[in-house]
């Protein structure tokens, strides 16, 4: 592209207005034993780092698996309940890739921005998120986003078949910034869970803290239905 020149009009994607009962689905009071599972990934002393401590994509710290088994079939059975799904599983692609399914995720002030993006549609429906530090701000949930376009008008937030991903729907990875302005915000509580469709555009609305106890805590899952 020339110097100067106008940077490429990208396809504009499908709306559907997040709403809850239809496109995302709230759990509060999640987990019996909350502050025991807190407590337990606390004491992990086998975390993999991200950025800025490691040359990875993604930031902060990562552990597996965040939920032991009854915790997460319970977990589950109020998913499939709330979505109608009568069956969830953790899908595998043929070249043997997953998704860091039940996985822990600790993620502090200035390690990250929010980074909208849709799950593949390959490996999962429903996303979910469970937020684990009783002193997190509100303003560190989920957001869902929807395009922002030239001019200031709205674009859609939905990407469908025959694309797997954002990337695919855009046919780019790269977007310039302020290309997605924020549509819902779902506020961060203690052992909440957020379930939403995963085709959806979202991201962490943002980060906090700056120590393992501080710092955002969210349990992350990927189901197929």
């Amino acid at each position: 592209m020339k110097p100067g020149s106008p940077a490429p009009r990208l396809p504009i994607l499908p709306y559907r207005k997040p709403t809850e009962g239809r496109d995302y689905w709230i759990l509060d009071n999640a987990l019996s034993n909350a502050d025991e599972v807190r407590a337990r990934l606390l004491a992990r002393t086998d975390w993999y780092e991200g950025y800025p401590h490691k040359p990875e994509s993604w930031p902060g710290l990562r552990a597996m698996p965040a939920l032991e088994p009854a915790e997460l079939t319970h977990l589950e059975d109020w998913v499939k309940k709330s979505t109608g799904a009568a069956k969830l599983w953790v899908e595998t692609a043929a070249d043997g890739a997953t998704l860091n399914h039940n996985c822990v995720q600790v993620v502090g002030y200035n390690e990250c921005e929010p980074r909208p993006h849709t799950d593949s549609r390959a490996l999962c429906r429903y996303a979910a998120v469970l937020y684990l530090n009783p002193g997190v701000p509100d303003d560190c949930g989920t957001s869902f986003y929807r395009q922002r376009l030239p001019g200031g008008q709205r674009g859609g937030n939905i990407v469908q078949p025959p694309h797997n991903n954002l990337v695919e729907a855009l046919g780019t990875r790269f977007v310039a910034e302020g290309s997605f302005a924020e549509d819902v915000a779902i506020p961060y509580r203690y052992n909440r869970l957020l379930v939403y469709r995963a085709n959806l555009i979202h991201s962490a609305t943002g980060y906090w803290g700056q120590t393992l106890e501080k710092k955002r805590m969210a349990a992350v899952f990927f189901w197929m239905a």
